[in-house]
C-alpha cells in the first residue's frame, strides 16, 4: 500500500499535513501554513527533497531521542519526524520518507 499525504485545518484555522507510510503511520508531520495552497506547496516540496538524503537534518532531542527534519534548498524546515528509539530506527524512518513520499496520494480533510 502507498504512502498517503493528508491534509488537515486546526483549531486556529492554519494548515498543516502529515505523510503516512502504506501502513496509515505518520512518518512526517508538515509545518503549519496560513493557507491551503501553502500546504500544497509543502507537499511537493517534500516529493522532490525527500530524494536528497542531504535534506534530511538528523538530530537528537534532549531526551537523547533520534528524530530528523526535512528541508527544503533554502534550508526552511518542512517537516519534522516522530521521536525514535535508536539512530537505525530513525534512518529507516528516513528510508521510509524517501520511499513514500514521490508517489503518495493527497487526502485533503481540511474542508
Amino acid at each position: 500500500m502507498a504512502g498517503t499525504f493528508v491534509i488537515e485545518k486546526g483549531a486556529a484555522g492554519k494548515y498543516r499535513f502529515n505523510l503516512k507510510a502504506g501502513n496509515n503511520e505518520i512518518i512526517l508531520t508538515s509545518e503549519t501554513y496560513e493557507a491551503k495552497g501553502g500546504a500544497e506547496t509543502g507537499i511537493a516540496s517534500v516529493r522532490s527533497n525527500s530524494q536528497n538524503d542531504a535534506r534530511f537534518v538528523r538530530k537528537t532531542a534532549s531526551d537523547g531521542s533520534p528524530y530528523f527534519l526535512l528541508t527544503a534548498d533554502n534550508g526552511k524546515t518542512i517537516g519534522k519526524s516522530e521521536m525514535y528509539s535508536s539512530a537505525r530506527a530513525m534512518e529507516n524512518g528516513i528510508k521510509s520518507v524517501a520511499t513514500n513520499a514521490p508517489d503518495a496520494r493527497v487526502v485533503d480533510k481540511s474542508a
